[in-house]
């Protein structure tokens, strides 16, 4: 036990790696044969109030922080994360700007039916032109009496194909741009029409990983439904980035423990010549080097967690924990295909799903590269 936890927290933990064990991981075959995510699965995400784990108990959730969170999340993900992502939204881009700027109205409204898993989120920032650059998106925002207007593009938005709120971050002042141009709006697709799905873009992963490109046509927002003040929309959008980049690591963490336990049984039961491979110094030092990626990644981004809940800025540690992990678990998932050989590429294999999922680990929440330019302008700035 972390010293740094608590017995509430360690007993949130001991039933998320319940459900691992007893439900999700014995799941994954299905998800696998229909490209869907079992309900079962989620039922009992639901039941835990994990949906809920970090929004404040008065809005039904648990009322946990970010270190409670990648606690649970590390837990988690050692199943398959189509059951980690919409955990991910809840707690996270597809709440943040509504508990941060968003009025008590709407948090009224909204956020308890998301603490219990019944309405789902989506966090529209990414365009065609506008990745890693985001201060580029060019999605509009035109007022037209009490409300806005939205028209424009977005893509690659996870969940966005049957999100219900739509968080959408769109420029309201040209001139301005990043500083005082931007502004994010909580879009309720069920009452507000025009938003279309254009496409399901399925990426290499397996199937519930499927982002969306989502076209904002003339949607109509009322003004209560803006997220903070005009202008405010980058900085919700960035402010998000720290607390986000630190579950990504977590997701990580947990997939680098299933491999490495994956890799230490297959080296036990594997015989050639003669005998099991684990008598082999190369496989051995496979497993060594796994498993010292895995204990240094879980120090930074246990850090960076805690650091963020004592209310320190913490943008150079989420970006070092995103960094270090999501490398980490990318050499952890080539090793273990190495050490599984022939069976590492097969399907019915779960360590090729594995090493297929986790390679958007150095790309979403922001690549590596931009990881690398937030550690060293932070460290210049000094």
């Amino acid at each position: 036990m972390d010293p740094r936890s608590t017995p509430e927290i360690e007993a949130l933990r001991q039933t998320a790696r319940a459900i691992v064990d007893e439900s999700l991981i014995p799941a994954e075959r299905e998800i696998l044969r229909t490209g869907a995510v079992p309900e079962e699965g989620l039922r009992r995400l639901k039941e835990a109030g994990l949906y809920g784990m970090t929004i404040p108990t008065e809005y039904g959730g648990l009322g946990h922080h970010t270190f409670a969170q990648v606690l649970v999340h590390e837990e988690l993900a050692r199943a398959h994360h189509g059951f980690l992502a919409p955990l991910t939204l809840s707690n996270g881009i597809g709440v943040s700007a509504l508990m941060a700027a968003g009025s008590d109205e709407l948090k009224r409204r909204y956020v308890p039916a998301i603490a219990r898993g019944e309405l789902t989120t989506a966090f529209a920032l990414t365009e065609p032109e506008a990745g890693s650059d985001a201060g580029r998106i060019s999605t509009r925002a035109v007022r037209h009496g009490d409300d806005w207007v939205i028209d424009g593009v977005k893509h690659y938005i996870t969940n966005g194909a049957t999100a219900e709120l739509v968080t959408v971050v769109a420029v309201t002042d040209p001139e301005k741009g990043t500083r005082g141009g931007v502004t994010a709006f909580l879009v309720d697709r069920r009452e507000m029409e025009g938003l279309v799905v254009e496409e399901v873009q399925q990426t290499m992963g397996t199937a519930p990983y499927a982002q969306a490109r989502l076209r904002f046509d003339s949607v109509r927002v009322p003004a209560s439904h803006v997220l903070g003040a005009e202008g405010q929309g980058f900085r919700l959008a960035m402010a998000a980035l720290d607390h986000g980049r630190i579950a990504v690591a977590a997701g990580a963490l947990g997939a680098m423990a299933r491999l490495i336990d994956l890799m230490a049984g297959r080296a036990k039961t594997r015989e050639q010549f003669g005998g099991p491979i684990a008598q082999f110094q190369g496989v051995q030092w496979m497993l060594a080097d796994s498993e010292t990626d895995r204990y240094a990644a879980r120090q930074v981004t246990y850090d960076a967690a805690w650091r963020l809940d004592q209310g320190e800025r913490v943008t150079r540690e989420a970006a070092m924990a995103k960094l270090f992990a999501t490398e980490a678990v990318g050499r952890v998932a080539d090793r273990a295909v190495q050490l599984f050989g022939g069976q590492g590429v097969m399907e019915e294999g779960p360590v090729q799903h594995i090493y297929r999922d986790v390679r958007v680990m150095r790309i979403y929440e922001g690549t590596s590269e931009i990881q690398r330019l937030v550690i060293a302008r932070e460290l210049l700035k000094g």
